[in-house]
């Protein structure tokens, strides 16, 4: 099993190119505040840095909420 990160999102996508706003809503990612839970594969690896000046993320925990 994957190590699995939670995206976080952290500033808007208000400016941001339309392919970054994809990426964002693909990621589960819809108002500022808002987080998902991915598996940490190469494809959402990808997506994070892509969109990384409005993202954070961290590990996640399988006991977290």
């Amino acid at each position: 099993m994957m190590a699995k990160i939670k995206i976080r999102l952290v500033r808007s996508t208000i400016g941001a190119l339309p392919k970054q706003r994809a990426t964002v809503r693909s990621l589960g990612l819809r108002k500022i505040g808002s987080s998902s839970v991915q598996e940490s594969s190469p494809a959402i690896l990808g997506m994070v840095k892509a969109v990384s000046h409005l993202v954070s993320v961290v590990p996640f925990e399988e006991g977290e909420v």
